[in-house]
């Protein structure tokens, strides 16, 4: 009786993600979509010369990426923006001639004077190392363009695998300026080619959607706020209203942390992309569950209580229902084939999205599960004091 209780629960849950919670899975926040296509983008050439365009400072915290950036720096010195615009890398103590990479990617571009390169100072305590590279990025472009009497008027702080297409720094500016947004956001397409990327990836991104609806970020009635910190575009005068990084210096997770800080100055905004990429691979299982554990515990606030609510809660909503329909009988069975097909049918939109077969889709309680396992590494790694590693530094809050 119990077994048939909760795979009830657990096919009510699926009828609601299906009906409700902001239909998240449907993929359809993105920024090809009809609402954004219809909107005034900003021309190539400004149409009146009189009028000068928002200055834009791109920002790039860059630490041993010398396999990514020139690719992202190119696509960056291609964009149609006509407004005033730089970028400035933050050379986060790259040991792989990251910021050689850099210049030669200005120089072939012709875009030498575009380019400002910092070399980042030491961490200071309390401090992750992303955040603290992007603060002093967001800091040397306010005294860069305050010396010509014009701060920017955005940031767009970038990861240094991200490719765009050129128009899409015009687009970000021009949506944002529509939405009256101090933070415009894409998750920008990830890598898919191997079979861990294919496996994984996708419901990376239904996860993240489930977590965290696009429609309710983007309502200002709504208090859920995420961005995904591969490119995030700000308001300059809002960031600055909110004291900057310095309120966030500790978190791991600090594109949503950024984002709960802005939507307390106005509308967010965040979406899905094709025209913005990440070309950071992911060839092997171990390289996914490297970047999942990096952050899950911290996505649960170091909590152990909400770990092993995490843990009933995936077993009961993801895992339950094969059991049931494999295992079960009567109405038990019903249920369980009821919920793991809609299920199935929710998760088909973003591996249509990934260009990833259908008949993967089933699969989803199985990758689940081995999330799951990687939320529980998260935390392992955590109370051994070894929470939140990347490339060399442990930057998660120590275990007590």
């Amino acid at each position: 009786m119990a077994f048939e209780t909760m795979t009830l629960i657990s096919l009510a849950v699926w009828i609601y993600l299906a009906v409700g919670h902001g239909g998240f899975w449907r993929c359809s926040t993105r920024d090809d979509d009809d609402n954004s296509t219809a909107e005034p983008a900003l021309s190539a050439t400004p149409r009146d010369p009189t009028q000068a365009l928002p200055l834009v400072a791109v920002v790039i915290p860059a630490r041993d990426e010398a396999d990514g950036i020139g690719a992202c720096l190119a696509s960056l010195f291609r964009q149609d923006y006509a407004g005033a615009w730089s970028v400035t890398v933050v050379d986060d103590h790259s040991s792989d001639g990251t910021a050689d990479v850099a210049r030669r990617a200005a120089a072939d571009c012709g875009a030498q004077t575009k380019l400002t390169i910092i070399s980042g100072g030491t961490l200071p305590p309390g401090w992750t190392g992303k955040l603290w590279a992007m603060r002093q990025g967001v800091e040397a472009v306010d005294t860069a363009e305050g010396a010509h009497s014009q701060a920017p008027a955005y940031i767009l702080l970038t990861d240094a695998d991200i490719v765009y297409e050129p128009m899409m720094l015009r687009w970000l500016v021009a949506h944002a300026m529509r939405q009256h947004a101090v933070l415009t956001s894409l998750m920008v397409k990830l890598r898919c080619d191997s079979f861990a990327e294919r496996a994984l990836i996708p419901a990376f991104i239904f996860f993240f959607q489930m977590l965290y609806p696009f429609s309710w970020v983007n309502r200002t009635d709504r208090a859920t706020a995420a961005a995904a910190g591969g490119c995030m575009l700000i308001r300059a005068d809002a960031l600055r209203q909110t004291g900057g990084l310095d309120a966030i210096r500790d978190a791991l997770i600090d594109d949503c942390a950024l984002a709960r800080l802005l939507k307390t100055q106005g509308p967010i905004w965040l979406g899905l992309t094709s025209r913005v990429v990440s070309i950071r691979g992911y060839p092997q299982i171990n390289d996914v569950r490297r970047m999942v554990s990096r952050s899950a515990y911290a996505q649960l606030h170091y909590s152990l209580w909400q770990l092993l609510g995490t843990v009933a809660g995936m077993t009961l909503v993801y895992l339950l229902p094969p059991v049931a329909a494999l295992f079960g009988s009567g109405l038990t069975q019903f249920a369980g084939i009821v919920a793991w097909a809609v299920m199935t049918q929710l998760y088909w939109p973003v591996l249509r999205f990934y260009g990833c077969s259908l008949l993967r889709a089933p699969a989803l309680p199985a990758i689940a599960f081995a999330y799951l396992l990687f939320t529980v590494e998260s935390a392992v790694n955590h109370m051994r004091g070894k929470g939140g590693l990347w490339k060399g530094r442990f930057q998660a809050a120590r275990a007590e």
